[in-house]
Formats: structure tokens, C-alpha cells, sequence
């Protein structure tokens, strides 16, 4: 449909926009990632951030370099440029979309309005509000592209009424055997 191929790449255009602002500024992302991660780990039990997996376990455990957070949020970027790229031309748009709803999960995550807000400017605090309200906006929004079947039917259905035409010709072969026996 045609509001599909101009839909796709001006809703890409945010995500594309923002892998290649952390590909170019990565350490811009990665303070941002460091003040998101620092308001987060006072309100995560210390029990927890030792649990924590690879490089966000680290985090929480003040443990990561600013060079290692610049990198992944280059890497983080790159993702996003990538996956934006893909929704934008419609290859695979659907899993490029959910792969976008997974990669801005960690945007919102270090948008969140917890933590130290009490030594953030107002200024600051509400572009961070924003950040945040945005990120979410735009993690729905590729939930729903990619969820989007394009008119045609979900594998749910086909298999429903696979089922229901199964039965249904089950059902005209047992009438049709029993009609032969009858006879």
C-alpha cells in the first residue's frame, strides 16, 4: 500500500537519525547513559546489580569505562541506523520494527525520570522528561509496525481456520462415507 512505503521511512527517519547522532557523538550517548545509569543504581537493590548481566551489570557496578560505554553506545547506534535503514526500504519491516521497539527499550530505560533528579537543573529535568516521553512514544510506535500484517492474515488466523476447514472436510467425508454405506 502506498501509505505504507511513506509511513516506513518518515517513522524510520527518527531512529536512523539517532543511531547516526551516536555514531557521530558517542560521547554525548554515553554520559547520557552514565547519568541514566547512575539515577538507576541507587534504586536497584545492591543483590541485583551484582546478578546483572555483561556490560549492564558492569554499569551498575560502577565498573565501566566512559571509552566502553562510547563504544557501545556507537554499537547501540549502529543498530539502530541499521534496522531503521531496513524498516525505511521494507526489508523484513516487521522484524526490523520490533528489532527498533528492543533497541530503544535501553533509551527509555536511561530516560527515566528516577534517580537524581534532585541535583538536575529544571531545564535539565525536562528535556530529560522529554527524552523519555519520546523514546516511548516511538518504542509503541514500532511495536505496532511491527505487529502491522499489511491486510493480510496472521499466522493465528491460518492456522484457525486451517483447522476449521479440516474439520469441516473430515466432516463431508465421514457424511459422504455414510451416504455409500447406506445405499
Amino acid at each position: 500500500m502506498l501509505l505504507r512505503r511513506i509511513a516506513r521511512p518518515l517513522f524510520a527517519s527518527w531512529f536512523v537519525s539517532q543511531g547516526v547522532d551516536a555514531l557521530r557523538h558517542p560521547a554525548a550517548h554515553a554520559q547520557v547513559v552514565r547519568d541514566g545509569v547512575d539515577g538507576l543504581r541507587g534504586r536497584v537493590p545492591a543483590s541485583a546489580r551484582r546478578r546483572a548481566p555483561g556490560p549492564l551489570g558492569r554499569a551498575l557496578a560502577g565498573e565501566i569505562s566512559d571509552k566502553e560505554l562510547a563504544t557501545l553506545a556507537q554499537a547501540h547506534g549502529a543498530a539502530m541506523v541499521v534496522a531503521g535503514a531496513m524498516l525505511a526500504v521494507g526489508r523484513a519491516p516487521r522484524a526490523a520494527a520490533l528489532a527498533l521497539a528492543g533497541l530503544t527499550l535501553p533509551v527509555v530505560a536511561v530516560n527515566l525520570p528516577v534517580g537524581r533528579s534532585g541535583t538536575l537543573t529544571k531545564d535539565e529535568r525536562r528535556e530529560r522528561s522529554e527524552r523519555f516521553v519520546r523514546a516511548l512514544s516511538f518504542t509503541g510506535g514500532a511495536v505496532l509496525a511491527g505487529i502491522d500484517l499489511e491486510g493480510r492474515p496472521g499466522v493465528a488466523w491460518r492456522v484457525q481456520h486451517a483447522r476449521t476447514d479440516r474439520a469441516a472436510l473430515k466432516a463431508a467425508r465421514a457424511a459422504e462415507a455414510a451416504r455409500h454405506t447406506t445405499d
